[in-house]
């Protein structure tokens, strides 16, 4: 977490807009909240209907993603991955983004990379919208693939002034 640059999380009006969540069942607690947070964001902005799907762990999540894309008009994966004393952890973590990258770019749906990658259990739930936390990556996430699809759905209509 740098800690500072973060655009700020209010809700957008996504009415109409489905949202799909897909996240890892590894770091239950966090991401059980991660989810639910989610849902409450999309709920917030509006969305018609939050489809949710689990996964055992975050290398499973591009997949499931691309199903949603399919799906969905935004796609949220959610999970967590903590440093270890192998090279795993940076396997994993590029497996992830380049997997969750590449459905939003295949599917031009916006694929919000909620997944925390961190060193310590601690940075986790620092993250992941616990009472004291310092930041809310379901809420977070959520709300800027609902922006970035009406960003998308507004350079599509005909009469949007490209700038």
């Amino acid at each position: 977490m740098a800690g500072f640059g973060e655009p700020g999380a209010d809700a957008v009006d996504a009415t109409g807009l489905t949202v799909g969540v897909v996240a890892a069942r590894w770091h239950g607690e966090l991401t059980d909240h991660m989810v639910a947070r989610a849902t409450e964001a999309a709920r917030a902005c509006g969305a018609a209907d939050v489809v949710v799907a689990r996964v055992a762990g975050s290398v499973e999540l591009p997949v499931v993603a691309q199903a949603l894309a399919r799906r969905c008009d935004v796609v949220v994966a959610l999970g967590v991955v903590v440093r270890g004393a192998t090279a795993h952890f940076d396997y994993v973590c590029r497996s992830v983004t380049d997997g969750l990258t590449r459905v939003a770019l295949d599917a031009s749906v916006p694929v919000a990379h909620g997944v925390l990658t961190v060193n310590t259990i601690e940075q986790a739930r620092d993250r992941a919208g616990l009472p004291g936390s310092a930041e809310d990556k379901g809420w977070s996430a959520t709300v800027a693939a609902l922006e970035a699809a009406l960003a998308i759905r507004s350079i599509r209509q005909p009469s949007a002034a490209v700038r």
